[in-house]
C-alpha cells in the first residue's frame, strides 16, 4: 500500500503558494487588483476550529496577519479568547474567502472579496484541513459557500437560525453563522440583542470544549 501523503507538509506547500499568488492582478475576473497582492491566510493541520471572513482590511494588509484591528478586537471578545489563544494555530485556523485586500469603493467601505480566491484555492485548502469539525461562517459571504441551502434570505435571517441549522447538522464539521465584527455592524448588535444573550455563550461554550 502507497504511504499516506504527509498532510501538514502537503498544507505548508499549498500554504506557500496561495501567500505567492497573484490571479487578481495578472489574470483578474474584472478589473485587477488596484495594488500589490498580499495574501493573508493562517492555515492548520491541527486546529479544530476554522474562521472564515470575508478578505482583509486595511490594516490587516499592512500587518499581514489577519484580525489586527478593531474587528479582531470584537471577534476575540465574542470568542471569548486572548489575543494569544487566538493565533495560536493549535486553536484556530484562519482561512478568509478572499485572501487580499480588495480595496474600497467610493464611500470608504471595503470592497467584497476577490471573485478569484475562492473557486482558485479553496477546495484544496479544505481538503488538507479535515480535522476541522467548527466552522464559523463570519459574514454573508462565507456563509454562502460553507452553509448552501441553509443559508436564509439575508445574514439576520442566516444568524438568527443558527439554532436550527446547528441542530439540523449530520455528519462533517458544524457550521455556526456570525454577522461581521466590523464597527459598521454596530446598529445591527442593537437591533438584534439576541446575538449576545443566546448565541454567544453557546459560541463560546463551543470554542472552549475544543481548545483546552
Amino acid at each position: 500500500m502507497d504511504r499516506l501523503p504527509d498532510t501538514r507538509e502537503a498544507l505548508e506547500t499549498l500554504t506557500t503558494r496561495v501567500r505567492a499568488c497573484r490571479i487578481c492582478a495578472e489574470q483578474p475576473i474584472g478589473s485587477p487588483l488596484p495594488h500589490e497582492p498580499r495574501p493573508v491566510l493562517l492555515p492548520s493541520s491541527t486546529a479544530r476550529i476554522l474562521l472564515a471572513g470575508q478578505a482583509p482590511g486595511t490594516k490587516v494588509h499592512l500587518s499581514g496577519m489577519p484580525f489586527t484591528d478593531a474587528s479582531g478586537d470584537r471577534l476575540r471578545s465574542w470568542l471569548g479568547v486572548s489575543a494569544q489563544e487566538f493565533y495560536d494555530t493549535e486553536n484556530f485556523a484562519i482561512v478568509p474567502m478572499g485572501f487580499c485586500f480588495p480595496g474600497q469603493d467610493a464611500k470608504g467601505g471595503d470592497l467584497p472579496p476577490r471573485r478569484e480566491c475562492a473557486p482558485a484555492w479553496r477546495a484544496q485548502l479544505m481538503a488538507l484541513m479535515p480535522q476541522i469539525d467548527l466552522i464559523l461562517t463570519i459574514g454573508g459571504y462565507a456563509q454562502s459557500w460553507h452553509m448552501a441551502a441553509a443559508r436564509g434570505a439575508s445574514l439576520t435571517e442566516t444568524v438568527r437560525n443558527w439554532r436550527n441549522v446547528w441542530d439540523a447538522q449530520g455528519g462533517g464539521p458544524k457550521v455556526l453563522p456570525l454577522p461581521h465584527p466590523s464597527w459598521r455592524n454596530t446598529g445591527w448588535l442593537k437591533k438584534n440583542p439576541w446575538f449576545e444573550m443566546d448565541l454567544l455563550p453557546f459560541l463560546r461554550s463551543e470554542i472552549r470544549y475544543r481548545i483546552e
